[in-house]
């Protein structure tokens, strides 16, 4: 190559490089907090995030460090992380709805990106979508308005539904949002709920004991504990021969029967997008959150099988996905 043209293409490359990167000490990166529940259920939203992260120019090791943290979806834990945080003088912290309140407790001014959160306003995470304030921004599953959908939708290939129960971790206020959304719901339709209320994961088995013989399928509701111990719900489920239905297409790869909501790999790559504007010196309550606009509809041919259902051909082709 020639000179000329090398030099060229090395200052293309350079404009590319974040700004708030190039401005940073040598040796001193830009440092992201990620804090998930599980680091192989989040393994790809952690790809998802990472490569979009590099589509920006934020290249890690290079031009940003990231601290990976794992919480199991225990709250204390949480709180243990941020303080870590702090020490660690992170400049943003990228995590799920139900950490913010006890990571935000922890920090004061450490900026926060929320990559899923069920309902931001309603579950007291920021004051407004348009206009957040304080120290967190993020984006909305919209979780509280798709309860109903869900049960419907749920309704067409479990046409005995009577009795539905509900599995929610009570400690976290945007899944109680959403339990009681569904319950609205429910009544509409003319089926009873049945609560599985759970707190930590010796919780899950006996919750699901208690119910099976009273429902005949399970609602789970989204969260970091939920997320961390997806394997040992559905596994306890199918034992008890309850169809199940999710919020995200991870859980239904995982053997869940039916999911229906928006694509998660794709909100961390917005995350980063956040984080990328954050780094750039924007203040995250003045970054509106985003909702989601897209959905999908995703069925485990495989489970359905062993649960002895038969999924009607015109479900299947509505879904945007179809396991088998």
């Amino acid at each position: 190559m020639k000179r000329r043209k090398f030099i060229t293409l090395l200052g293309g490359a350079a404009a590319m490089w974040p700004l708030a990167a190039r401005a940073q000490q040598p040796g001193k990166l830009p440092t992201i907090g990620f804090l998930g529940a599980d680091a192989t259920v989040w393994s790809s939203w952690t790809a998802a995030f990472v490569a979009r992260l590099r589509e920006l120019g934020w290249i890690e090791g290079r031009t940003v460090a990231i601290e990976y943290r794992w919480s199991q979806g225990r709250q204390e834990r949480v709180a243990e992380i941020a303080a870590e945080f702090i020490r660690l003088k992170i400049d943003v912290i990228v995590t799920n709805g139900d950490s913010v309140d006890t990571a935000r407790r922890a920090i004061a001014a450490i900026p926060i990106v929320f990559a899923l959160a069920n309902d931001p306003v309603g579950g007291g995470l920021v004051t407004s979508l348009a206009q957040p304030g304080g120290n967190v921004t993020g984006l909305s599953l919209q979780a509280t308005d798709l309860g109903g959908k869900r049960l419907e939708l749920l309704r067409e290939i479990v046409p005995r539904l009577r009795r539905l129960a509900i599995m929610v971790d009570v400690s976290y206020p945007d899944s109680v949002l959403e339990m009681d959304e569904v319950r609205a719901a429910a009544r509409t339709l003319d089926t009873e709920v049945v609560p599985a209320e759970i707190r930590r994961a010796e919780d899950i088995a006996p919750a699901v004991e208690a119910v099976k013989a009273q429902v005949d399928a399970l609602y789970v509701v989204v969260g970091a504990l939920v997320g961390a111990y997806r394997t040992r719900i559905i596994t306890s489920a199918l034992g008890a021969r309850l169809p199940t239905l999710f919020s995200n297409r991870e859980q239904v790869q995982a053997g869940g029967l039916m999911s229906y909501g928006p694509s998660v790999p794709n909100m961390f790559r917005r995350a980063a997008d956040y984080v990328d504007k954050i780094l750039h010196g924007a203040k995250p309550g003045d970054i509106p959150v985003e909702q989601a606009t897209k959905f999908d509809l995703v069925i485990n041919l495989t489970t359905a099988k062993a649960l002895g259902l038969t999924i009607p051909e015109t479900f299947l082709v509505r879904a945007d996905e179809v396991i088998e």
